[in-house]
């Protein structure tokens, strides 16, 4: 699909006399307001069923990205490794060590090996194995596809989330939230189509190349959007006749100048922010939950508060109709102390993830959202300090669930100590093209023309993973 310029959404031709009166210009502006946006809506309509045809039929209507920001180790969550648990205080074999494309890719290779100390445990029907750090969440193994070979070649975290979330250790390309608002926008034109909680760096939901509107909106968790809600004694009218006057003089000046994507994006979000004035306080208003579902996210604990009311303002914009949400926890770095300060990490995330997921399920809306978890590398099997562990971009894991995808399975292999993927290798853009893929998106055909290149998601390659789907 190509829509290099977005649907002009303002009237040609117009201008307004320097000699209107204020009660006339915010009469004006408001009707003009209320015609632009039904215009917009109708152009909005209009390009998607023009460009929409999908080769493939969809299995997820939005996405959940849960993005570990730190590193979440995977020998300790979701991979365990007899053999290290032999090997613990040894340096690393010769025998696994000449796997190792780079000591400076796959971090401390050289250090003594350390044994998991957590404990380990079979879940569900399917018998995979979970950690005492994600016992929530392992409630509902037979929902997840793990996927244990993810690697890639930076070992540093700001670059490795750029890789992770836009496929380029520069953070210079669009987002793949970004890309997903770009190729089917949102449900619900009240809101945004991509909404980001928790923050994190700028390009991991950055638009880049990609016009500005498609970036993500970001959410406090205390308020909703932020700057959202109108001041006290200016009433609805009111705004709208002055977001109309604004758009107006906009578009005058944008019919001088000519193309300007900056502007038009710019036009649209006044559009936009009226909309989520009047609508969006609802979506974040949670005193008509009941204390049970709050309870189920851990939202009645100070240490599961926060990412709670973060995974249940998820579950409502999924509701709402919101096609990419990119929920962020921090934390999870554990340089000096792996079981302080991933202990800390999973503590305050465990169970608001594993309500997510349950909630989704019984309101039946799992199967048609697709959730992704990770971070933005692995962890190191050897030592480090007095008992944490280095970065690992080597092999590490990753998991989806819902959205079609067949749980209770593992795909992908890292060695004995868990180092280095050595079976079904895959890539961040593989990741990538298979969330592109669930949507109903061909990775190819969801294109935008810049600089004279036809850009995509999967710029550095990526194939789905056909085996992850039901």
């Amino acid at each position: 699909m190509n829509k290099n310029k977005p649907p002009s959404i303002f009237p040609s031709g117009r201008t307004t006399s320097t000699s209107l009166s204020r009660r006339q210009m915010l009469q004006g502006g408001t009707l003009s307001f209320g015609w632009l946006a039904a215009t917009g809506l109708m152009a909005d309509e209009q390009a998607h069923d023009a460009t929409l045809a999908p080769t493939h039929k969809a299995t997820a209507k939005s996405v959940i990205f849960l993005f570990m920001a730190g590193g979440p180790s995977h020998i300790d969550t979701y991979d365990p490794k007899s053999e290290l648990t032999r090997l613990d205080g040894q340096e690393t074999p010769e025998s696994i060590r000449k796997n190792f494309k780079a000591t400076a890719m796959f971090g401390n290779g050289t250090r003594r090996l350390m044994a998991s100390p957590f404990k380990f445990r079979h879940y569900g029907e399917c018998g995979l194995p979970a950690s005492e750090l994600v016992t929530h969440t392992a409630e509902h193994i037979d929902e997840l596809c793990l996927i244990k070979s993810i690697q890639h070649d930076t070992v540093i975290h700001v670059p490795g989330e750029y890789m992770m979330t836009t496929g380029s250790i520069a953070g210079d390309r669009p987002s793949l939230g970004a890309w997903v608002n770009y190729g089917l926008g949102t449900e619900n034109q009240n809101l945004p189509g991509f909404v980001v909680l928790g923050g994190g760096p700028r390009p991991t939901y950055a638009p880049s190349f990609l016009p500005s509107e498609f970036q993500g909106t970001g959410i406090n968790a205390a308020e909703g959007i932020p700057n959202l809600k109108l001041p006290r004694a200016m009433a609805e009218a009111e705004r709208a006749g002055q977001l109309g006057l604004i758009n107006r003089l906009n578009s005058r000046h944008l019919q001088k100048s000519g193309n300007d994507s900056e502007l038009e994006a710019r036009l649209r979000s006044y559009e936009l922010a009226f909309r989520m004035q009047i609508a969006a306080p609802a979506v974040f208003d949670l005193s008509k939950e009941t204390e049970a579902t709050k309870t189920l996210y851990g939202m009645n604990e100070d240490k599961t508060r926060e990412v709670g009311t973060r995974c249940l303002l998820t579950r409502r914009l999924v509701e709402n109709g919101v096609r990419f949400i990119q929920l962020r926890v921090d934390g999870w770095d554990s340089h000096d102390d792996i079981v302080d300060g991933h202990g800390k990490a999973s503590g305050k995330s465990d169970k608001p993830i594993a309500g997510l997921i349950a909630d989704l399920k019984q309101r039946g809306l799992l199967d048609s959202t697709l959730l992704v978890w990770g971070g933005e590398f692995g962890r190191t099997p050897g030592v480090e300090k007095k008992g944490g562990r280095d970065h690992s971009p080597g092999g590490f894991t990753m998991w989806m669930a819902g959205g079609g995808i067949q749980g209770g399975q593992v795909i992908g292999r890292t060695d004995e100590v868990g180092y280095t993927a050595v079976e079904r290798v895959l890539s961040p853009a593989d990741v990538h093209a298979t969330i592109l893929h669930a949507l109903g998106i061909d990775q190819y055909k969801n294109y935008y023309e810049h600089r004279g290149r036809r850009e995509i998601a999967t710029f550095n390659g990526g194939k789905v993973v056909k085996e992850a789907f039901a």
